[in-house]
């Protein structure tokens, strides 16, 4: 089967979290070949992998958001348009109901070019309308660059070149989700949506805390990002998210729950089982196996760590893995030097497995995750974890009806004083954090092998196919 994977900002670019989970999986079936179709925010990033690719990986179709703001206009442009374009249209940057199989006729190879539709008087009149009824006391300037600004990238993917498969799987909504339902209704073959954060609340979360959008117009670029969701979950022939939690809010933003299915993540167990335990010694080493990135808040891990250091002077802290926003690295060392903190490591990328035989435990801090593979491979390797309580964590801590026990600590994001107080367990009990790596190992070993997941998105694809065989008949 050729099976086309949709990629925003990840795989193959980035190393960790999604990035690793395509790489595995796509490694685990040689006998499927696969096209990377990969959205980027920069041209410059085209070309520019982390990763070796799989030998069943046989095309890489690379878009970048960017480019829609390269494009030429050209003389004479055909801009008119009829009465049910121009409806989609309107629809559209209401961030309403829009026909999509319209917008993605008129846009198609570019055959409309979106810059010339944002140039177009039937644009002004549309845009008109919407601020008379929305926002009559929102500046039309403002407006105007604002929905441009939004929507310009989209309809620049929607008429771009469409790899065709047998079976597109987007691993996100958003704008891979728009990619996978249109790419879906143009050949005509079935789509399967993975979530591994739930990508809307996530971009509502950023929104929210930006200073790069206007405080006014924060609600339509999130009704924006609903109404992307919308369209992948109601394409979809079958959905799949980490967590039961996950599924839930799945269903609450719109999609049918016949659809959803629970698809856990899975890491290769015996390899880190098999990583030693550390050598005795004086000094307690806590690892943080996490991206630098704002969502990761590393600001609160350093100014809790910096209280941890007044009582237990003999206790580091290692944080790897890579960069991703170079802004927030440079902020996190001058935290550090303000701090005057001692005994903190960045390491940016490394051997985890080779590295994990130095920690006692691990911590992560994050304001949002899915099922974070860090915390997976840390509990395998039999190190507990300190881990904040957004998307699965508190499961894979705690168990989902297992009887294992607590395999590490969870504490509310962004609360210095309960990290403090884990941290200082931690550090105090070699005892507990030996037992509770034992659970760790146990829980990871019963649910989340990576022989299992890989089964479960093979069924996936069984119901997919299924679905999409019953929608074309009926």
């Amino acid at each position: 089967m050729n099976i086309c994977i949709i990629l925003e900002g990840s795989y193959p670019y980035v190393r960790g979290g999604v990035s690793t989970w395509v790489n595995g999986y796509i490694r685990a079936l040689p006998e499927h070949e696969f096209i990377l179709w990969t959205i980027t925010d920069l041209e410059s990033k085209q070309g520019q992998f982390a990763y070796n690719l799989p030998k069943n990986v046989v095309a890489v179709n690379e878009i970048s958001l960017d480019t829609a703001l390269k494009i030429r206009v050209r003389k004479n442009p055909k801009t008119r348009f009829s009465d049910r374009e121009r409806e989609s249209l309107a629809q559209l940057i209401r961030c309403g109901e829009p026909d999509w199989q319209v917008l993605l006729t008129l846009f198609s190879k570019q055959s409309r070019s979106p810059i010339e539709f944002f140039m177009s008087e039937e644009f002004l009149d549309i845009l008109k309308e919407f601020c008379n009824d929305e926002y009559p006391y929102v500046g039309f300037v403002d407006m105007f660059w604002t929905i441009r600004s939004m929507f310009l990238p989209l309809l620049y993917l929607i008429g771009g070149s469409m790899p065709e498969a047998d079976l597109y799987h987007s691993a996100s909504t958003g704008y891979a989700g728009v990619l996978g339902a249109l790419a879906s209704k143009k050949f005509n073959k079935p789509f399967v949506l993975t979530e591994h954060g739930i990508y809307t609340r996530e971009r509502e979360e950023e929104i929210l805390r930006s200073d790069w959008v206007v405080p006014y117009f924060k609600s339509l670029w999130i009704s924006m990002f609903y109404m992307l969701s919308r369209l992948a979950y109601d394409s979809a022939h079958a959905v799949t998210t980490l967590y039961d939690r996950a599924g839930l809010i799945q269903q609450e933003i719109g999609c049918a729950a016949d659809k959803c299915g629970i698809v856990r993540n899975g890491i290769f167990v015996d390899t880190f089982g098999a990583i030693p335990p550390k050598s005795s010694g004086d000094w307690v080493d806590i690892g943080a196996i996490v991206r630098i990135a704002p969502i990761k808040d590393i600001k609160t891990m350093i100014y809790t760590f910096s209280r941890l250091k007044q009582d237990f002077t003999k206790v580091r802290l290692h944080i790897l893995g890579g960069i991703d926003d170079e802004e927030y690295h440079q902020e996190c060392l001058d935290l550090i030097d303000y701090l005057d903190v001692k005994d903190i490591s960045i390491t940016g990328l490394v051997n985890i497995k080779e590295y994990m035989q130095q920690l006692d435990f691990t911590i992560l801090t994050s304001l949002s995750e899915g099922q974070p593979l860090a915390i997976l491979e840390s509990l395998a390797a039999r190190r507990p974890v300190v881990a904040t309580d957004v998307g699965s964590c508190r499961e894979l801590i705690e168990g989902r009806g297992d009887d294992f026990g607590h395999a590490g600590i969870c504490v509310p994001p962004m609360h210095q004083t309960e990290l403090l107080n884990a941290l200082v367990d931690m550090c105090n009990n070699e005892e507990m954090r030996l037992t509770m790596g034992e659970v760790g190992y146990k829980r990871v070993k019963a649910f989340y092998e990576h022989e299992k997941m890989v089964a479960d998105y093979q069924n996936i694809y069984q119901k997919a196919i299924k679905s999409w065989q019953e929608s074309a008949s009926s």
